[in-house]
């Protein structure tokens, strides 16, 4: 089993611990929180083992999951790659694109591997209809989340978005072309409410929405490709997919027939995956433990991750030029 440690005990890391310590993968040594008061109220609950420092939690272990604020990402990961230590990055992996860069090239350096916490690649909805995800040329998404002051230190886009960015990036093989964005502040500083429109080289287009002051949750995708609409709910996991194929010459008296203006007719039909519900948490924190064992490339790789980051940062370029 793999000895791992948790930086940063907040809300997240708390989910963490417990998952990890639940775990068949790995063996919770324990954790290191900046706020040492903090620490001592979570060890002393729950019984997982405090660290005074992170270079004594370092030396326990074998792989590092870092679930600070995202603006420690960078020097948490630095420190633990240098120390040869794997590295679990909760989104987003750091705070500017060059720092992702350098976390991926020291990653490199020092022969480690590296996974970033982009959850909703191990939703279950999301998994049961990835492979029916061909070549989509129009995408639209809506993340609406109730008003919540954890969090509103970063732009919506950050907080959000890039969630769907990254699962939106996961299935069009294709670099993007342009961004055209715009955004609002309601309540916080930054950015509460984002829409972008991105565009891919090869014609896709992805509409995508966040919102964190809305009334109610809302996390969907539809993904529109040649003869398929794809509809994911994450929230509620559950998905949906409508197929097209040529109509047959005598229609049984339930098949449902269109008939475009050419006069060509399609047989509508439903398939409905299964949906094997999980805990995507503990799949992605395992799912990491896996690559280490086998030495194969993580689900969700550094490099994803910045590439999602990169594209945030082009929405939130075309929010302040058009603001």
């Amino acid at each position: 089993m793999l000895k791992i440690g948790v930086l940063g005990a907040g809300h997240l890391g708390k989910i963490h611990l417990r998952l990890l310590q639940q775990s068949d993968k790995y063996d919770l040594v324990g954790f290191y929180d900046e706020n040492h008061e903090n620490g001592v109220k979570i060890a002393t609950e729950f019984g997982y083992k405090q660290f005074d420092t992170i270079s004594k939690l370092l030396h326990a272990v074998d792989v590092i999951d870092i679930v600070t604020p995202t603006l420690s990402h960078y020097k948490c990961a630095k420190v633990a790659i240098k120390s040869g230590k794997h590295v679990f990055i909760e989104k987003p992996i750091s705070t500017t694109v060059s720092e992702a860069e350098e976390i991926i090239a020291l990653a490199n350096q020092y022969n480690i591997k590296g996974q970033v916490g982009h959850v909703e690649r191990f939703n279950p909805a999301f998994i049961a209809v990835k492979n029916l995800i061909e070549n989509p040329m129009f995408i639209e998404t809506h993340r609406l989340a109730e008003f919540n002051p954890r969090g509103t230190d970063v732009p919506v886009v950050l907080d959000l978005m890039i969630h769907d960015i990254d699962a939106i990036l996961s299935v069009v093989k294709s670099k993007v072309k342009a961004v055209h964005a715009s955004g609002v502040s309601v309540l916080s500083q930054s950015p509460d409410i984002a829409n972008a429109r991105i565009e891919f080289e090869n014609g896709c287009v992805a509409n995508v929405t966040s919102s964190r002051i809305s009334m109610k949750n809302m996390r969907k995708s539809r993904f529109f490709q040649k003869d398929a609409y794809i509809s994911v709910d994450y929230l509620d996991k559950v998905c949906e997919v409508v197929k097209m194929k040529e109509a047959p010459e005598v229609p049984g008296d339930f098949d449902m027939i269109l008939q475009n203006a050419e006069g060509q007719k399609k047989q509508i039909y439903f398939a409905n995956p299964d949906v094997n519900h999980n805990n995507a948490i503990l799949d992605e924190l395992e799912t990491f433990a896996d690559a280490i064992n086998t030495n194969t490339t993580p689900v969700v790789t550094l490099e994803d991750g910045t590439e999602a980051l990169r594209v945030a940062y082009m929405i939130i370029q075309s929010m302040n030029e058009n603001n």
